[in-house]
């Protein structure tokens, strides 16, 4: 249940609320979704979100603020959770979420049965209310649930009303061009009959036999103890016939995330009536669609597997592993045909480590033909999966979908592309990765055999996937090593491919494109795209060649096969041109430079910071006045040091209105990150979240908080891979955005060694040093006289103490001017008080104005108690 309030402050010409929605996992689901539920197993769930859907009104206009004031309630309108959420509402996005979450991290701690709601407060308006309700009766096991027991599952056309019971006419094929609406009945016992009240949620998935979701429908009911037989109708469809094609469908029945049954349909031109209606199938029976039976592979000679190899291009490490491993498989067929008694089970399991595009998948292919030449597998083909064909989205899915993927390479090889994406990192949300793992095991140990398993990915994550489950490394006895392909063997692939698709590349280009190689194999990383790289720039370059070839020659018949097969210089050359950054000539903006030098110049302090800001201001403009590309003069991108306070977020707001103003960056804005912004619990997901985030900086300046915690603690940390995703996002990007990483002075010195790319990235340093007593002082009277209040003298003397007090006291935890600011909001809250007890007639305008040394005189204790308990 969602309702929202009417925005009646100068914040509705911003935005308008579209919907508070709650969900208990941070995993991302297709369109920028999450698994909204309204219902949770009080034992499983550490956090519950709320997630604030705005459209943006000022859309393609500008950039704003919002400050979100997120509340839980309970059951007796106890406020559990009372939080302000600021976040930058981009012009560029339409749509917006803001998202916020309240828990422990432990499971089946902090929440317990009960209704609850989430309320979502914008400038002191309700923008949403969100429902939820939180369910503890029993743990949901794999074998059932505790609250509901499906006994039958029936489909039935009826128009929107609906046949009554009885009179339905239940079927197994519906027509598809007169079918109107498809409904399902449900029907089961409440396992909690004359025990407990629950909150029922149940979701019906509708979807193809490809698996794309056509509905999700959700039901939401109070189920009373009374009740002891459940059933009810929900169905999907129009009015009028034509909404339905024809095809295999199927539905699922969901209940808090367990699959509890399914059932198959068809839509063809005539319907046909179901003689076993209300049968489905449960979770793990099978799947409902038609399972596909593998061809076998090519069968070869041996010479003619070896001949095949050889040919492969680069991989001599990887070529003498196959081969030794080819010789010892037929040492051990050999000694079997003599009748030795070997007792050991040939294990064919491997372990493929490397880069995107280094032949992991060819030399798969390699093996499944080696294991058919020998008999070791029966068919040798190879069935490629990922994380997305293994892990279903709910309890009981997963199972089934393993099972279906082992049945169809039985006999050849089943190979786990980016297999790491299976084992998440931590233990912050239950995954059912974990599912896949154990049911891999479990084949691996006792299957009926006559299969080979390959799991490939980059080699720390696969290292990671190895060590997360005990029994797993042990199963895997061939591990293969794809190194990145050099500049002369992706010259050599260039060619092969190029033959391959009928062009021949002519000398001039040949050269050009190995410099080029050479250049991308120097700055690779570890998303280099090794062969599929060169490929793309061959597909590229043939398409180029025939625009050049057909633009203005209107007598195509007079080009020969040369003309026609011919890559020549300028059509790669016209790849890698179109992949430079050419900045757009935007002029300077005169009026926003004045405004933003001027609030530089009025900043208290930070005399250093703002000479070096002044003399990048004379160097920018000058190379712009020369027609010289600044972004590739010298870096934008900054590291700030120092301490909490000392305003780095501040000057990174000012910088971003500069290069705005220098017409160096598009739009200017600041779009400010930490670590839990950037990185995942799970592999896969640090990847997307970074990416978000800049390319929600395109444009202005990423702002990367305590930088140095995305150092992590261990070798696997994530904060590594969104380091490297920045870092090449930098080289790729150059001159689209501006990165500024802050920090502790000693902390960053550390983050810049962490990483060879950072040092050469961030060659412009800034240290904003603690502020001197006297500035602190300075920024205090400024702090006042925003509010239109002034210390008098009792007070002017007391507060500077004070400051003295704090100042010779200071550690590298110092806030400086957040310092201040606390005592400040502590100052004007007594003046505030002490003018309430004092009648309205009797205050006068001095008085209103007048902080005195009754208002100040407790800050000092008051600092003390804040910092004792931990604040």
């Amino acid at each position: 249940m969602y309702i929202m309030a009417q925005n009646n402050t100068n914040q509705q010409l911003k935005f308008k609320a579209i919907s508070l929605k709650v969900h208990s996992t941070n995993e991302w689901l297709y369109g920028n979704k999450k698994k909204y539920r309204q219902v949770f197993d009080a034992n499983q769930i550490k956090f519950i979100y709320a997630e604030l859907a705005l459209n943006n009104l000022l859309f393609n206009l500008e950039d704003w603020q919002i400050n979100v004031n997120f509340k839980v309630f309970d059951q007796n309108n106890s406020v559990l959770c009372d939080k302000t959420v600021s976040q930058t509402i981009l012009k560029s996005e339409d749509i917006s979420y803001i998202r916020y979450s309240w828990g422990k991290p432990e499971p089946g701690v902090y929440w317990i049965k009960g209704n609850y709601r989430w309320e979502a407060w914008v400038e002191g308006i309700l923008a949403g209310t969100a429902y939820f309700y939180t369910l503890n009766e029993g743990e949901l096991l794999d074998d059932g649930s505790p609250y509901f027991k499906l006994t039958s599952l029936k489909l039935y056309e009826s128009p929107f009303e609906s046949d009554a019971f009885g009179k339905r006419n239940y079927l197994k094929t519906f027509n598809a061009e007169t079918t109107r609406y498809m409904w399902i009945e449900i029907e089961g016992n409440n396992l909690q009959y004359k025990k407990m009240p629950w909150m029922g949620e149940f979701i019906i998935r509708i979807r193809n036999k490809s698996g794309d979701s056509i509905a999700d429908i959700y039901d939401l009911y109070n189920y009373g103890n009374s009740i002891e037989l459940v059933r009810f109708i929900r169905g999907w469809g129009s009015k009028e016939p034509g909404s339905w094609y024809e095809g295999e469908y199927i539905v699922d029945i969901i209940l808090l995330e367990k699959l509890l049954g399914t059932v198959n349909v068809k839509f063809a031109k005539q319907e046909e009536t179901d003689p076993e209606a209300g049968k489905f199938y449960l979770p793990g029976e099978g799947i409902p669609a038609a399972p596909i039976d593998q061809p076998a592979g090519e069968v070869l000679s041996e010479a003619e597997i070896m001949k095949e190899l050889n040919e492969l291009i680069g991989l001599v490490t990887i070529k003498e592993s196959i081969n030794d491993l080819y010789d010892y498989l037929k040492f051990v067929k050999l000694r079997q045909a003599k009748g030795f008694d070997d007792k050991e089970k040939i294990n064919l399991h491997a372990v493929f480590t490397g880069n995107p595009g280094t032949g992991k998948t060819k030399v798969a292919l390699m093996l499944g033909k080696i294991y058919k030449n020998l008999g070791v597998l029966s068919k040798g083909h190879v069935y490629e999966v990922d994380r997305t064909d293994l892990v279903g989205e709910f309890i009981g899915q997963t199972g089934p979908k393993v099972k279906e993927a082992i049945k169809k390479a039985r006999g050849g090889i089943l190979f786990i592309d980016e297999a790491y994406s299976l084992a998440r990192k931590g233990d912050t949300e239950r995954d059912f990765g974990k599912e896949v793992i154990e049911i891999l095991i479990k084949e691996l140990s006792d299957g009926p055999g006559d299969l080979a398993v390959i799991v490939a990915g980059y080699p720390d994550e696969i290292n990671f996937f190895l060590e997360s489950n005990p029994g797993l490394k042990s199963r895997f006895n061939h591990y293969f090593h794809f190194p990145d392909y050099t500049p002369s063997e992706l010259l050599q692939i260039a060619n092969y491919h190029a033959e391959q698709i009928d062009v021949d590349l002519d000398k001039d280009s040949e050269e050009y494109l190995y410099a080029r190689l050479v250049e991308a194999y120097r700055d690779r990383d570890r998303t280099f795209g090794n062969a599929r790289f060169v490929n793309s720039v061959v597909d590229e370059a043939k398409m180029n060649m025939g625009l050049r070839v057909m633009d203005g020659n209107t007598n195509t018949e007079t080009l020969d096969n040369t003309a026609l097969s011919t890559i020549k210089i300028e059509d790669i050359k016209e790849i890698f041109r179109k992949k430079e950054n050419k900045g757009v000539d935007i002029p300077p903006d005169e009026e926003l430079m004045r405004d933003s030098i001027g609030e530089l110049n009025k900043l208290i302090g930070l005399n250093d910071i703002k000479a070096d800001i002044h003399e990048m201001v004379k160097l920018v403009r000058y190379y712009k006045e020369i027609g010289k590309d600044v972004t590739r003069s010298f870096s934008l991108h900054s590291v700030f040091t120092g301490n909490p306070g000392t305003g780095k977020t501040t000057v990174a707001r000012i910088m971003a209105r500069i290069f705005r103003a220098l017409g160096v960056l598009e739009k200017g804005h600041l779009v400010e990150v930490d670590r839990e912004e950037l990185v995942a619990g799970y592999i896969g997901q640090t990847a997307i979240k970074t990416a978000e985030k800049i390319d929600a900086a395109m444009g202005g300046v990423l702002f990367i908080d305590e930088a140095y915690s995305l150092m992590g603690s261990s070798e696997n940390d994530f904060g590594k891979e969104a380091i490297e995703i920045i870092l090449k996002r930098m080289e790729d990007n150059r001159g689209k955005f501006v990165v500024i990483c802050a920090g502790y002075t000693g902390e960053m010195e550390e983050f810049l060694k962490m990483n060879p790319g950072l040092k050469s990235r961030f060659d412009r340093k800034f240290n904003f040093p603690d502020y001197t007593e006297e500035e602190l002082y300075a920024i205090a009277k400024l702090m006042l006289n925003e509010q239109e209040l002034v210390f008098d003298s009792p007070a002017t003397e007391y507060f500077k103490q004070h400051i003295k007090s704090l100042y010779s006291s200071r550690d590298k935890f110092f806030g400086n001017a957040r310092e201040i600011r606390k005592s400040i909001a502590e100052a004007v809250k007594n003046q505030n008080l002490r003018l309430a007890e004092i009648p309205k007639e009797k205050r006068t305008a001095e008085m209103i104005k007048t902080v005195t040394l009754d208002d100040v005189k407790e800050l000092n204790t008051v600092i003390k108690e804040i910092k004792r308990m931990g604040f």
